[in-house]
């Protein structure tokens, strides 16, 4: 969530991303309550590999915030962001004699 005024709020939603909520919200917890132009320079530089989709969702946001509600992006804050469990992918498991099946 980028939030300006107590009132408006603009949201971007990620989904189907393959990643550990646990590494997700490792960064996640640094970016929460900073102003936009500080979040991109944490996510540019940190070397985990979370950041990337995170940055983009956080790109994505503020571009909502700036074309549909006419929002400067210098004045953006971060004022939530949670990260929540996917769907687990089910493995094949090898029978004998080479045959993988369910």
């Amino acid at each position: 969530m980028i939030k300006r005024d107590p009132d408006v709020e603009v949201s971007a939603l990620g989904q189907h991303i393959c990643m550990s909520a646990h590494k997700a919200r490792r960064v996640i917890d640094q970016i929460r309550g900073r102003s936009y132009e500080e979040t991109l320079m944490i996510l540019e530089l940190m070397p985990y590999r979370a950041c990337y989709p995170i940055f983009k969702l956080v790109y994505s946001a503020a571009a909502n915030a700036s074309h549909n509600m006419g929002f400067k992006e210098t004045n953006l804050i971060i004022s939530q962001a949670e990260v929540n469990e996917g769907t687990v992918v089910k493995k094949l498991k090898c029978q004998k004699e080479h045959w993988c099946g369910s």
